[in-house]
């Protein structure tokens, strides 16, 4: 029964997923002045790109198609290891945090492939950027699954038992009232990794197409058509994933409905969040987003450090 419960868990988010990308996009037009895209605008891109034909370089070869592809399907595996609804995944195991690391880096790695497949030197230039900002980028996401793992075994999580759906389902807040007030600064940390991970100002400009600020989107420029749809779907399904945890860290433990609400809520809240933090920050240099990173680093490494130490 709790397998069957969660797998409609996974459904939901899988179909809300794309709602996120709408409200971020809203949030910056009324900041804007402008009445914006509706809510469902991706919804209606989607539907309208799995219908279309592909337009597809010469020199391009079966990786620049299985691209789209991996990335899509890396994020789905990604986000089937996450709770849902206050339940643990079925498919989580002692250490999962690191395949998930691993299956959002793959997902990277296969849209760069893609990107230097096309044989463009300009989608070459997104690619080297999307590598650098994933290369100090993990190591972040990395300090912080430690600090929490450190955090769950000081209080008694046993080590054959440290998951994802241990370490960001009700845990964090029982560590902030048992003397643990640090964790919270892991909230700075992964709010950073959601804007570094999922290309969003200051990192990235998901609307602009400009040389001096494109990194994701320089990559996609030649997808067109069920590809397009597939990177599209799997860049909503990674924000659902870092909003999910960035929930997690926050959301005390209860029972399912009200979980599954709470969770629900928090992530709308994230997203409206990063409406108002990219409408309301300026656009950055890229030469900034380094420090910005190094913040996160040095943030979840203090938390670390701190909780070893403890």
């Amino acid at each position: 029964m709790d397998f069957f419960l969660y797998i409609l868990q996974l459904f939901l988010a899988l179909a809300l997923a794309p709602l996120v990308p709408g409200i971020i996009n809203r949030v910056k037009a009324k900041f804007a002045g402008r009445h914006g895209k509706p809510i469902l605008q991706l919804y209606y891109d989607l539907a309208k790109l799995v219908r279309k034909g592909e337009v597809i370089s010469d020199t391009a070869t079966w990786v620049f198609t299985a691209g789209p592809v991996i990335s899509m399907v890396t994020a789905v595996l990604a986000l089937a290891l996450l709770p849902l609804g206050g339940m643990a995944s079925p498919f989580g195991f002692n250490g999962d945090f690191i395949l998930c690391a691993y299956l959002l880096g793959m997902g990277r790695f296969a849209t760069v492939l893609a990107a230097l497949d096309t044989g463009s030197p300009f989608e070459g230039m997104g690619a080297s950027r999307e590598a650098l900002f994933g290369a100090i980028g993990e190591p972040v996401l990395f300090l912080s699954f430690l600090a929490l793992v450190s955090t769950a075994m000081s209080m008694g999580i046993p080590s054959t038992e440290v998951s994802l759906s241990a370490l960001f389902c009700g845990f964090t807040p029982l560590a902030w009232v048992t003397g643990r007030p640090e964790i919270m600064l892991l909230v700075v940390a992964m709010g950073v990794l959601l804007l570094v991970e999922n290309c969003r100002i200051p990192v990235d400009d998901p609307n602009t197409h400009l040389e001096l600020t494109m990194i994701h989107e320089v990559m996609v420029l030649d997808h067109s058509g069920p590809s397009l749809a597939f990177i599209l779907y799997g860049a909503s399904v990674k924000l659902w994933i870092f909003s999910a945890l960035l929930a997690g860290l926050v959301l005390p433990a209860m029972p399912m409905w009200a979980y599954t609400l709470a969770m629900l809520a928090a992530v709308f809240v994230v997203a409206v969040l990063v409406g108002v933090i990219e409408s309301v920050m300026a656009r950055l240099r890229m030469h900034i987003v380094p420090a910005l990173i190094g913040l996160a680093g040095a943030v979840s490494t203090f938390v670390l450090i701190l909780t070893l130490v403890r």
